[in-house]
């Protein structure tokens, strides 16, 4: 038998006949259905009641237009073998193709009940949870990827953006602490340093910098900023969040020298360093200035507020 022992009688199945069902998957990720539904039918054959053979032959069968007969199939599978996390996966997978994602988030918990560290399930589920906006169980789900494959980088910040968009900026903040700290000392997770290690962690920093600012430490974001100008490598960036540190902090001569120095060397036409140009020559306050640095295209501060007479002058 291929299986082990541990596998229930009814999920068994000799070699041949395992080989087949593991093909179906292969045949189904390369988009090759009919190839998958003849193994399918091969296993079937002989082992009619097969819930996970007959699972995956609903999902080759979903891909060929064939729905009513899919989900027909996938609950006579589900019925053979209710305590299958392929067939609960598969039955997801069906929901979410017909955009029913409540359906298949409720499939998918089902599944991960069954097999609660199945890392295609979880990623699955993190996928609809944040589309869903189910920002509670979007960061519970990436934790669990990340305790489950803690040498991945993705991992770390999947579950740092998870905690950031829950509003929690200093818990992202620690999380991210957390990575370039193991970083040093796992060398697992130590990489060569090559250019496109240098954009990822440049972006790392700048990144982290927006969290602060977000939190409002702005003091302390403009002192990281700072300590990791040598780690920045996009320089239009840095400067840009030097030069709006300094102007919500209210130091409004060192803001206008970071914006006139970024018009002049990096972006004369760029409409973004013009309305922080302005934002400083008319020393907005920070809630004002936020509100002007979020305006789009070519929007710019002096037509969206009324002016006093000494902010025209």
């Amino acid at each position: 038998m291929a299986a082990s022992s541990a596998v229930p009688p009814n999920r068994q199945l000799p070699k041949k006949e395992y080989d087949l069902f593991k093909s179906i998957a292969k045949f189904y990720e390369i988009k090759q259905y009919k190839k998958g539904l003849k193994a399918a039918d091969q296993v079937l054959k002989k082992f009619p009641n097969h819930g996970e053979t007959q699972a995956m032959k609903g999902l080759c069968l979903s891909c060929v237009e064939r729905k009513d007969e899919a989900y027909s199939l996938v609950k006579t599978a589900l019925r053979n073998d209710m305590r299958s996390h392929v067939c609960w996966h598969v039955y997801g997978l069906l929901f979410r193709a017909d955009h029913d994602y409540q359906e298949a988030i409720k499939c998918y918990k089902q599944a991960l009940r069954i097999e609660k560290d199945n890392m295609t399930i979880l990623r699955d589920i993190s996928l609809l949870q944040i589309q869903m906006r189910d920002l509670a169980g979007f960061q519970e789900t990436r934790r669990q990827i990340l305790v489950q494959k803690p040498n991945s980088k993705l991992h770390w910040m999947g579950f740092a953006v998870a905690s950031h968009l829950r509003g929690r900026r200093d818990q992202a903040v620690e999380i991210i602490d957390s990575y370039t700290g193991t970083q040093n000392k796992d060398p697992h997770l130590a990489k060569e340093e090559t250019l496109q290690s240098k954009f990822e962690d440049s972006e790392l920093v700048l990144y982290r910098n927006q969290l602060l600012s977000e939190k409002g430490a702005l003091e302390e974001a403009l002192g990281h900023l700072r300590s990791a100008e040598a780690k920045v490598v996009d320089r239009f960036g840095w400067l840009s969040k030097e030069a709006e540190l300094l102007q919500l902090l209210g130091r409004f001569d060192e803001a206008r020298d970071a914006w006139r120095r970024l018009l002049i060397d990096y972006a004369a036409e760029n409409y973004a360093a013009h309305r922080g140009w302005q934002c400083a020559l008319l020393e907005l306050d920070a809630v004002n200035t936020r509100r002007m640095l979020d305006l789009k295209a070519c929007d710019l501060p002096s037509t969206h507020l009324t002016l006093d007479e000494a902010q025209r002058a």
